[in-house]
Formats: structure tokens, sequence, C-alpha cells
């Protein structure tokens, strides 16, 4: 039985107060926002390649939380991590997959791919569900399979369009619902299962940029303070919004988060069109249509589902 089916009438379930919610709101709002603008911030680091930038990116991602996980005291709890077999594992291997989701995401931005970029997150949700059903045998209600089924029609219907497959897509949403499983999977928190992760890519990361400067083909230095400085606030860019989100995710319901997940790539999705330009056919507007209708019925179904075991709870209290 749920903690809260055992409350009883004069012990309600304690939740954040209105204060709180409205901040958890306002901070998981902008970090949604900044993951949504970064399609504007990558290409700054021009010349720097996507390789560079992603291995600048990993090096001072782990300076940054190398920083915070002293500063927060949380250096026990990641040689918790350090020590456990197991988490050890499955973060080395999420580590890999985020290294992919953030290549994939740099590659397709500096290429002109914004919007199928936005593609990627917008099916994360139902690519995460359907990951749920093949690894974990989940149990799927019957309108979660018409949101994947939509949502199948429409990447089907885009690839024909393209001409190819939306691999950029295909990599974010798989690539970011599988670091999100074996995220799950192992229950670090945020802070020290990213530290932990960055450790592990950083060593072969520096490596790649001692090479670069050594083979004269690195663009770290000569191209002025500017540059210099934008590379090194890789770190801060990536942390940032991770650390809105992780307050947003103590103060609000996870069915807000839920919600507000889709400013990113809405966000992206604008850039693309009214900022990069890129071409919007008609049958382009028919899939990303039909994945928003897809959306919007996966979401529809989980707040009904997610109001219902609330109100049977909220009943069985009152009795």
């Amino acid at each position: 039985m749920s903690e809260t089916a055992r409350q009883t009438p004069m012990t309600a379930p304690s939740s954040p107060g209105r204060d709180q919610q409205s901040q958890g709101f306002l901070l998981g709002v902008a970090a949604y926002a900044m993951w949504g603008l970064f399609p504007l911030y990558w290409p700054l680091l021009e010349p720097s390649s996507p390789v560079e930038v992603l291995a600048h990116r990993v090096v001072w991602s782990l300076v940054v939380m190398g920083a915070l996980v002293v500063l927060t005291r949380r250096t026990a709890q990641l040689r918790s991590i350090v020590r456990d077999r197991r988490r050890r594992r499955l973060l080395a291997a999420a580590a890999v997959v985020v290294t992919v989701n953030w290549g994939g995401f740099i590659y397709g931005v500096a290429h002109g791919l914004v919007v199928e970029t936005s593609l990627g997150y917008f099916i994360n949700p139902l690519v995460t569900v359907l990951m749920g059903v093949v690894l974990l045998k989940e149990t799927l209600r019957p309108w979660q399979w018409a949101a994947i089924g939509i949502a199948v029609v429409a990447v089907v219907g885009l690839a024909v369009e393209y001409g190819r497959p939306p691999w950029i897509s295909l990599l974010l949403a798989f690539s970011f619902g599988t670091y999100g499983l074996l995220k799950k999977r192992a229950g670090a928190d945020a802070i020290e299962s990213l530290t932990f992760e960055t450790m592990v890519i950083a060593p072969v990361a520096l490596a790649y940029l001692v090479w670069l400067g050594l083979a004269g083909r690195g663009h770290f230095l000569g191209h002025g303070p500017g540059h210099v400085v934008l590379l090194a606030t890789t770190g801060l860019v990536t942390a940032i919004p991770l650390l809105c989100f992780g307050a947003a995710a103590i103060r609000v319901p996870m069915t807000t988060l839920g919600l507000l997940q889709y400013i990113a790539p809405i966000l992206q999705f604008v850039i693309g069109v009214a900022v990069v330009h890129e071409e919007m056919t008609s049958m382009r507007w028919v899939g990303f249509v039909l994945v928003w209708v897809a959306l919007v019925v996966f979401t529809a179904d989980a707040l009904r589902h997610r109001r219902r075991p609330l109100r049977e709870s909220a009943e069985a209290a009152a009795v």
C-alpha cells in the first residue's frame, strides 16, 4: 500500500508550498528553455569542429561538476559510486550513451539539422515508453499504443520525404531514452552521477584535445580570448540547466515536468524554422503535425491515469 493511502484524515499528504511550487515551475521552465536555446549557442564555437566542441564540453563539464561536488559536500556520494561495482558499470555505460547524445546534437546543429534534432526530443517520450515495453516487459494502455503508432507513421513519412531515415532524430531519441534507463537503474543523484560520467569520458576527450593541439589542428587558442571563454563555458552551459532541473524536480510534480519537457524541442523547432530558415515542405509539416498529435494523445492519457490514482487516494484518505 502506498504511503498516501495510509494517511489518516488528520494527516494529509505533505507537498511543497505554493511558493516552492512556483519557484520549481520557473526553474523547470528555465532549464528546458536553456536546453531549447542550445542551437543558438553551439554555432558560436566555430571554427571548432563538432568533435572538438564535444571534447571541450566533456572536459569543462568535469571541471564544473567536480567543483560542484566539493562545494555541495557530495564527495562521499561520489566515492560510494566509485566503490559500487554495479552502479559504476551502469554509469560508465551512461557516460558513453550521453556522449553520443551530446555529439549527435552538436553535429546536427553544426550541419543545419536543427529541426531534425527537435524531432528527436519530441519523440523521445514515446521512444522511452516503447523501450520500457521491449526491455522491461511493461504493458501499454491502448491510447499509448495509438500514440506510438501515430509517431511511427510520422517518422516513416518524414523518412520518405527526406529520402533517408531521420538518423539524427532517432539517434537523439534512443540515446537519451537509453541514458534515462541506465540512470534510473543506477539510482544516483544528478550531480555526482554526471561527475562520474564525465570522469569516465574526460581522459579520452582530453587526449583528443592534446592531440589536436600538437597536430596544429586545435582551435582553443589562436582565435582570440572570446573563443577561449566560449569553449570554457561549455561546462557551465551543461551544469546550469541541470541544476535548475534538479531544483525543479523536488518542488513540482513529475507530471508538470513531463509537460515542461516539450519547451525544449518547441524552441529548437522554432529556431530551425525562423532563425536557421530550414526548409519545411508540406510533407514535413504533416509529419511534425502527426508527431504533435501523438504527443497530445500520449500526454492526455498519462494525465488521465495520473489523476485517477490521486483521486482514489484522496477518497481512501477521507474514509
